[in-house]
C-alpha cells in the first residue's frame, strides 16, 4: 500500500453497518413550518406597530386648538399658539390653586380670580385663557384678552360690565407669576398629592392618563415652572425696589429680555427695572397704523406690535397660530371704543369744554368729529397725533422709557427671522415676519383718546387716578392711592381710589421710582386753567 493509499483510506469500521435507506429522512415541510410561523409573527407585529404609528403620530404631533366662530368669544377664549411651549395640562392648571391655596392672596377663592382673571357664568376657564391639545393632552395658557378686557361697576357688589378691548384693570400678573414661581419650588409635587388635588378639582383622568401623569406629566410641568422661576427671578429684585407691578400694569420688556434673549438680568441696573406701565386699550386699530405705538412709540407697525405682544403671552415664532392672530387683528381693526353712559353727560358743560380741549389737547391727541360720527384720527389735521414727545418736553416718569434700550431694539429686530408673516398675498418665502420697525425713541407717544374714560388710571404708568386729577399740576395730584377697584367715579372719570371692599388692592405710591405722577403739566397742557374750565374739559372728554 502506498503512502497515498494510506492517506486517502477511510478509517476502519467494525461491526454491522446501518442501511442508509432504513434511516429517517428529514421532512422539509416540517422544518420550514416553524420558520414560516416565526416570519408571520414578525410581519404581524410590524403591521401592528405601523398601524399604531399611523394612528398615533398625527395625535402626538398635531396641535388642535379649541375654536370659536364668534369673534368676541374667539378673542376671549381662542388660542394664539401659546400652549405648546408655555401651556400647563388642563388637569394641573385646575388643580394648582388647590395644591397651593396657602400661596394665594388672603381671602381669595381657590381659582385664578385670585389674580384678577375674570370668570363668566357657565365658563370653566377665565377670560384670557385658551385650550389646545398638544401630544394628546389638553394644555391651557394665555391669549391676548388676558391683558385687554376691563370691567366697570357702579358700586361695590354690583354686577360687572365687561369692557372688551380695554386695559385689564383687575389683572395682577405680577402676583400670578410669583404664584407660579412659588409653586415650582414647593415640595408638594408628590404624584399622590397632585392626583388627589386633580380629583378635588373635578377633573376625571382615565387609568392610562393617571399613569402618564404619575410617571411623566407631573414632573415635566414642575420642570417647566422651575425654568420659569429661574428666568424671572429678577421679579424678586423689583419687589425689593418697591416696584410690584400691581393691578392693571405690566413690565413689558424686562421679562422679554430674559425669556427671548437670555439677558443676564443681574447686570441690568435698577433704573432699567422700574418700567411697569398700564396695559393699553386695543380698539380701532386701523387708524393707528403708521402711528408710533407702545407707550414710548417704539414701533409704527400694528402687525409687528401684535406679533411682539403675542410673545409676551407665551407664544414662540415656531408655535404662533397666524390664522388665529389674523382673525383677532381683523376684528380689532374696526372695534369701536365703549361709550360713556349718555345719561351721565352734562351736554351743556361738555359743549363749553369742546373749544378748551381743541386749544390745549387736540393737536396731540385728535378729537371727536364735529358731526358726531366718531373720532377723528386725521394726522394732517392734528399734526402731533401719533408722534413722540421728548422726555424734556413732557417730563413724565422715565422708568418705562429707560427699560427699553437701544440694544434691546436691535435684538428685537432679529425676531421672527425666517418665519412667514401673516398672509398678505405674496409668496410665503418672500414674506418674512422678521421685525424691522422697532426703534429707541427719546420720549413717549401721543395717542388718540377714543374711549379715554375706560382707560383709567392715566399717564403711561397709571400714576394719576382720574382725568380730573390729570388736569391739575403734579403737586396737587394724589401722592398715594389704591389701585384694584373697578367701581367707577363718573364725575372725576376714573376708578375709585379707596381699597375695594370685595377684593385685593395695591397702595400705589408715586414716590417710588417708576411711579412718578409728574409731567404733562404747565400752561400748554391746561393745568393752569380754572377749576370750572377743567371740569368742562373732563365733561367733553366723556363724549369720546
Amino acid at each position: 500500500m502506498t503512502a497515498a493509499d494510506t492517506t486517502d483510506a477511510s478509517p476502519r469500521q467494525t461491526g454491522p453497518q446501518p442501511d442508509p435507506d432504513s434511516q429517517p429522512q428529514p421532512q422539509p415541510h416540517l422544518q420550514r413550518k416553524p420558520r414560516r410561523r416565526h416570519h408571520l409573527l414578525w410581519l404581524g407585529l410590524i403591521a401592528i406597530i405601523g398601524l399604531a404609528v399611523v394612528i398615533l403620530y398625527p395625535l402626538l404631533t398635531r396641535t388642535e386648538p379649541v375654536t370659536y366662530s364668534d369673534p368676541v368669544e374667539h378673542f376671549k377664549y381662542g388660542s394664539i399658539g401659546s400652549e405648546p411651549v408655555s401651556g400647563i395640562p388642563y388637569a394641573i392648571w385646575k388643580a394648582l390653586p388647590l395644591m397651593f391655596a396657602d400661596k394665594l392672596p388672603p381671602g381669595s377663592q381657590a381659582d385664578y380670580s385670585a389674580f384678577g382673571l375674570l370668570y363668566e357664568p357657565g365658563k370653566d376657564l377665565p377670560i384670557g385663557t385658551s385650550v389646545r391639545k398638544v401630544m394628546g393632552i389638553d394644555r391651557v395658557w394665555l391669549n391676548c384678552s388676558v391683558c385687554h378686557v376691563g370691567t366697570v361697576r357702579n358700586e361695590p357688589g354690583a354686577e360687572r360690565q365687561l369692557l372688551i378691548g380695554a386695559p385689564s384693570n383687575n389683572l395682577r400678573l405680577f402676583d400670578f407669576v410669583q404664584f407660579m414661581r412659588a409653586a415650582a419650588i414647593d415640595n408638594r409635587w408628590d404624584p399622590d398629592y397632585v392626583l388627589a388635588k386633580i380629583d378635588e378639582a373635578g377633573v376625571e383622568l382615565g387609568f392610562i392618563q393617571r399613569l402618564l401623569y404619575r410617571f411623566l406629566v407631573i414632573q415635566q410641568v414642575r420642570d417647566g415652572l422651575l425654568t420659569l422661576d429661574e428666568q424671572l427671578d429678577f421679579l424678586d429684585r423689583q419687589e425689593q425696589l418697591g416696584h410690584d407691578w400691581g393691578p392693571g400694569r405690566v413690565d413689558t420688556f424686562n421679562p422679554y429680555k430674559k425669556i427671548q434673549f437670555n439677558y443676564a438680568m443681574d447686570r441690568i441696573p435698577d433704573a432699567e427695572l422700574t418700567g411697569a406701565a398700564d396695559y393699553p386699550s386695543i380698539w380701532m386699530q386701523r387708524p393707528r397704523q403708521g402711528m408710533n405705538l407702545h407707550w414710548d412709540g417704539n414701533n409704527a407697525s400694528v402687525e409687528e406690535r401684535n406679533l411682539s405682544a403675542s410673545l409676551g403671552a407665551g407664544v414662540t415664532p415656531a408655535t404662533i397660530d397666524m390664522a388665529s392672530l389674523e382673525r383677532i387683528r381683523d376684528w380689532l381693526w374696526e372695534l369701536p371704543a365703549p361709550a360713556f353712559p349718555a345719561e351721565r353727560i352734562d351736554r351743556e358743560q361738555a359743549a363749553a369744554g369742546a373749544p378748551l380741549y381743541a386749544q390745549y389737547c387736540a393737536a396731540c391727541h385728535g378729537a371727536p368729529k364735529a358731526d358726531g360720527s366718531g373720532y377723528d384720527y386725521d394726522r394732517s389735521r392734528y399734526p402731533r397725533l401719533g408722534e413722540v414727545e421728548s422726555l424734556a418736553a413732557i417730563r413724565t416718569d422715565p422708568g418705562r422709557w429707560r427699560s427699553y434700550t437701544q440694544a434691546f431694539a436691535g435684538d428685537q429686530n432679529m425676531l421672527y427671522a425666517g418665519y412667514p408673516r401673516p398672509a398678505d398675498g405674496c409668496a410665503e418665502r418672500l414674506c418674512s415676519a422678521r421685525f424691522t420697525h422697532f426703534k429707541k425713541t427719546d420720549g413717549y407717544a401721543n395717542h388718540p383718546l377714543d374711549g379715554i374714560w375706560a382707560r383709567s388710571p392715566y399717564l403711561h404708568n397709571g400714576s394719576v387716578p382720574t382725568l380730573r386729577a390729570l388736569l391739575d399740576p403734579a403737586v396737587e395730584r394724589p401722592v398715594t392711592f389704591y389701585r384694584g377697584s373697578d367701581v367707577f367715579d363718573w364725575e372725576e372719570v376714573g376708578y375709585r381710589t379707596e381699597p375695594p371692599a370685595d377684593g385685593p388692592s395695591l397702595l400705589f405710591d408715586t414716590r417710588v421710582p417708576g411711579n412718578a405722577n409728574s409731567g404733562h403739566e404747565g400752561p400748554e397742557y391746561g393745568t393752569d386753567l380754572s377749576a370750572a374750565e377743567k371740569d368742562a374739559i373732563v365733561e367733553y372728554m366723556k363724549t369720546f
